[in-house]
Order: C-alpha cells, then sequence, then structure tokens
C-alpha cells in the first residue's frame, strides 16, 4: 500500500486534515528573513526614540560615579550596584521586549505560533551525518546558499554606498561639538539600517514566497490518499449508500406501519411482548390460507396498535418469543411464516375460546428455536 502511495504523483492541494496533521508535528511555515527584517525595524524603531529617553539614562548612569565626598565610597557602594544591576535590567527590558514581540508577531502572521511536542521528540535523522549531507547539498540546500549570498552581496552593496554618500559630512565632525557629531552620527546610522530594510524586505518576500511554496509541495498529495482521506473521515462511499438504502427502507417501512394501523379494527387477534412489539392478525376460517399480518410495529407503532385494538375489543395475547418471531419474519399484508403455523394456530384456538366465555389456562406456545429472535433481531440460539 505504502509503495503504490509512493509511485502515485502528488499533484493535489493537502487537505485541512493534512494540514492540521503537519501543525501537530511541528511542520509550520516559517520564514528566517522575514524575522531578520522585522527585528531589524524594531531595532531602527528603538534607534529613533534614543533621543527621548537617552539623556534620561545616561544622565542615570553619570550620577553613579559622581562622589561628593570619600566617605560615599565605604557606605554607598553597595546602594550603587543595585542601582546599576536594575538600571541594565531597564536598559534590557527596552531594547528586548519588543523585540521579542515583534518576533512572536512575525510568526503568527507568516505561519501561526504552534507548541508541538512531537517536534521537540529525539529523532536520529537530525544527527545521521549522511541525511545532513542530503540536507545541505539538496535543491532546497542551494538554495538557501544563492539567497544567503544574494544577501550578503546586496546588503554590503548598499552599505558602501550609504556610507561613500556620508564621508564628506562625517570629515567636518572633527571641528564640531560631540552633540552635533552625535546627531550626524545617529542620522546616519538611521540612513543606513532605513536602506538596508529595504533590502531586507525584498529579500524577505522573495523568501516568504519560497519557503510558502516549498512547504505547500512538501505536503501535496496524491488522488489515492486524498480518496482514503476522505474513507476515514467521512466512510466509504460504498457504507453510506448502503446506509441511506436502509435509512430509506426503515422510513419507508415506518410509514406503511402507520397507514397500517387504520387496519387492526379488522385483527382477530394482537400479539403482543408486552409493549415492545406488537402483531395484529386476521384468520377467516371459510376462506382457508394461513392468517395475515394486517399491522404490526414496535416502540410507539405497538403502543398505538395495543390502544387500537383495547379500543375495538381485539383480543390481545402476550407471548414475547411469537410476537418478535411474527415481526421479524412477516411483512404487512403478507401471510406468516410456515414454521410458525402450530404456534399461531395454538394461540388462535385459545383466543376463539376465550372469546366465546370459556375460562382456560394459557397455553403453552411452542416457537421453533430457529425463529427465536431478541429485540435486536438477533437469533437467540
Amino acid at each position: 500500500m505504502a509503495e503504490e502511495n509512493d509511485s502515485q504523483e502528488k499533484t493535489e492541494d493537502p487537505s485541512q486534515r493534512k494540514l492540521d496533521k503537519a501543525r501537530e508535528e511541528g511542520r509550520v511555515l516559517s520564514s528566517k528573513e522575514m524575522f531578520v527584517f522585522t527585528g531589524m525595524l524594531a531595532g531602527l524603531a528603538i534607534i529613533s526614540m534614543v533621543p527621548i529617553f537617552g539623556g534620561r539614562i545616561l544622565q542615570t548612569w553619570a550620577s553613579l560615579f559622581v562622589f561628593d565626598h570619600p566617605e560615599i565610597l565605604d557606605g554607598a557602594w553597595l546602594s550603587r550596584m543595585e542601582l546599576v544591576f536594575w538600571n541594565f535590567l531597564m536598559l534590557m527590558a527596552i531594547i528586548a521586549v519588543p523585540i521579542v514581540l515583534v518576533v512572536l508577531m512575525t510568526q503568527l502572521a507568516v505561519g501561526g505560533i504552534n507548541f508541538s511536542a512531537k517536534a521537540l521528540s529525539f529523532k536520529g535523522s537530525r544527527i545521521n551525518p549522511v541525511s545532513g549531507l542530503g540536507r545541505i547539498f539538496s535543491v532546497k540546500g542551494l538554495v538557501e546558499l544563492g539567497k544567503s549570498l544574494l544577501k550578503v552581496g546586496l546588503l554590503f552593496g548598499i552599505a558602501t554606498v550609504v556610507i561613500y554618500q556620508f564621508i564628506p559630512r562625517v570629515i567636518p565632525l572633527t571641528q564640531s561639538t560631540m552633540n552635533q557629531a552625535l546627531e550626524m552620527m545617529l542620522f546616519g546610522l538611521q540612513v543606513l539600517i532605513g536602506m538596508l530594510l529595504l533590502a531586507l524586505l525584498i529579500i524577505g518576500a522573495i523568501d516568504y514566497f519560497w519557503q510558502r511554496h516549498t512547504h505547500m509541495q512538501s505536503l501535496r498529495m496524491s488522488m489515492k490518499e486524498l480518496k482514503d482521506e476522505m474513507k476515514e473521515t467521512e466512510g466509504s462511499p460504498e457504507v453510506k449508500a448502503k446506509i441511506r438504502r436502509m435509512q430509506m427502507e426503515q422510513s419507508r417501512q415506518s410509514s406503511r406501519q402507520r397507514e397500517a394501523l387504520d387496519h387492526v379494527a379488522d385483527a382477530t387477534a394482537v400479539i403482543v411482548n408486552p409493549t415492545h412489539f406488537a402483531v395484529a392478525l386476521r384468520y377467516t376460517a371459510e376462506q382457508g390460507g394461513a392468517p395475515v399480518i394486517l399491522a404490526m410495529g414496535k416502540g410507539l407503532i405497538a403502543e398505538r396498535i395495543i390502544a387500537k385494538a383495547n379500543e375495538h375489543d381485539i383480543t390481545v395475547f402476550r407471548n414475547p418469543l411469537l410476537a418478535r418471531a411474527l415481526y421479524f419474519t412477516g411483512d404487512i399484508g403478507a401471510e406468516i411464516s410456515e414454521k410458525l403455523y402450530n404456534a399461531v394456530a395454538v394461540v388462535l384456538a385459545y383466543i376463539y375460546r376465550i372469546d366465546r366465555g370459556e375460562v382456560l389456562q394459557e397455553p403453552d406456545v411452542q416457537v421453533p428455536t430457529d425463529m427465536q429472535y431478541d429485540e435486536f433481531g438477533q437469533l437467540l440460539n
């Protein structure tokens, strides 16, 4: 079966079930270049905010190195070290927290955030050198190599051009003030990162569409896999057709049973079990032949048959085995099975005599062993 699946060409898009299964295994769409782009974008935003909070941070750090009198070295150095520690944490939070949030939002936008225990499980192929060489020299490895070379060349070229354009502005800074030099360097750094971001945006877009293409290609399915999956999820078409036929047959049978309730008034006797099954029989000695089933049913229809029988003073005889045998082997409007002739004859004779006013003990009705059913239509023996 596996060889047959492998021999078929995988030309169909993956189903939703295949995509969900891939997510469970940790195989989600991701793009490293988009992470680089959004990370640098967040870094540029943080650098642009340096003039806002940078002065206050520098003042705080400068105050740590101001000593008014020598005695401060003996009593205040521990508190200042604690202040250094909290300032360092604050600085890391200002830089790291936004970048982490940006990375998470990037993955959420690219392929969604997914936590998979299967992806953390050990796989021998990850440390197999042969498999590693196969991944390196595969088409995907060559594409990654070309992408890296393109990225390095493009970024290096852009950086060279931007720095070359800023050299005439940097040289006179030796005669400027410190603030002017810092402002110029900050502006130049922002321009450089901005130009690099444009290049990274192009590379990231190319990488995203390539990763999406390869991800969907790896999940493609053959027609047989699609059919097998449909059978597993929705059931075999043959089984579904059989179920529909059974449902239609059951519906028609229920409709016939409801229509036959009007004929209960003409019945000779009603055999019940005691309320689950009910079969109304008619037998006319002058016409000969076997008894005919006028109506039958179980559950609610059986209760309505019994109610109709009581309404028209028709004798109701309780015998579970005989009632079930008549129900599962007979049909409305048809004669009873030949194997039940003797049992039904005993019951009808008994009913005929008690209807004439005789007081008799209920007869022992013998139902053939191959006609004894349980409530689900299964033979008892």
